[in-house]
């Protein structure tokens, strides 16, 4: 899609299997990328095989707030804009045990110390990132802010909490927040890969067939459609890259793999005086 050259976006978690995925995908689209991540040495190595003439190494912890509003400056100086977030960083669930595929985590495997940095990773990241971002999109009227969260089964079946709650959480604002981005010039919606995928969130123990998970590359082609012109209108939407075929053009491949975000049905009747918030 040749209208994202020149693009400048900040894609967090940028070293690990999804998020390199997604910055070569982006850099062979013409698209200038920061490389966010607290893994410098899985920074520094994708930065060396990227190149710096489309990339710059951003070593920060999304689960602080005042680092994700000095990392938007940084790439705001160094390319001059900020077009588009990717909020990728996630800790997974073997944090909490790494036989968590094979043996269920119990509610007193996860200690409070725990539970908190799973959502101040993967539910307050993202809001602290968009929330560095947003007036700089806001002001030159064109944005996109992509969030990866996971599948309805992840979310909801037990033994993937606090993963899954988190990542649910995201889902929610998501749905929140593309409303209120209404006629701004940006967009907010999810993408997910649709099931386990090849990274190292999989352990090599997990008794899985490799050959059997998704790819992380697969992320790459609803990505770069949601971040193109093609997709000014789309927002408010969750895109499953296992479900996107990629020799369809795009509006179709979109309409196939995607469906709304969060919730939306059950958000239809509340018990609300006068029927629901006067906006």
């Amino acid at each position: 899609m040749n209208d994202l050259a020149g693009r400048v976006a900040i894609v967090t978690g940028a070293a690990g299997g999804i998020g390199q995925a997604l910055c070569r995908a982006f850099v062979a689209a013409g698209v200038n990328v920061a490389l966010g991540d607290t893994h410098r040495e899985g920074v520094a190595k994708l930065h060396a095989e990227l190149g710096p003439a489309q990339t710059m190494p951003l070593v920060f912890d999304v689960s602080d707030a005042n680092a994700c509003s000095d990392a938007a400056r940084k790439v705001g100086a160094h390319f001059g804009k900020v077009d588009v977030l990717v909020n990728n960083a996630a800790l997974g669930m073997g944090l909490v045990r790494t036989d968590h595929m094979t043996r269920m985590v119990q509610i007193e495997d996860i200690s409070p110390e725990k539970w908190a940095a799973f959502v101040a990773v993967n539910l307050s990241g993202p809001f602290y990132m968009a929330r560095a971002v947003v007036p700089g999109m806001r002001a030159q009227k064109f944005g996109r802010i992509i969030n990866v969260t996971t599948s309805y089964f992840t979310m909801l079946n037990p033994g993937f909490s606090p993963y899954g709650p988190a990542k649910s959480g995201l889902e929610a604002w998501t749905t929140s927040f593309s409303g209120e981005l209404k006629g701004s010039g940006i967009t907010a919606n999810v993408v997910v890969p649709g099931g386990p995928t090849d990274t190292p969130m999989v352990p090599a123990d997990s008794g899985m067939d490799r050959s059997q998970l998704i790819r992380p590359e697969s992320m790459a082609h609803p990505m770069l459609y949601l971040c193109s012109d093609a997709a000014a209108d789309v927002s408010g939407r969750r895109f499953v890259a296992a479900h996107w075929d990629p020799s369809l053009p795009a509006a179709q491949a979109a309409e196939q793999a995607g469906a709304p975000a969060g919730w939306p049905d059950l958000a239809r009747n509340p018990v609300w005086p006068g029927g629901g918030p006067k906006r």
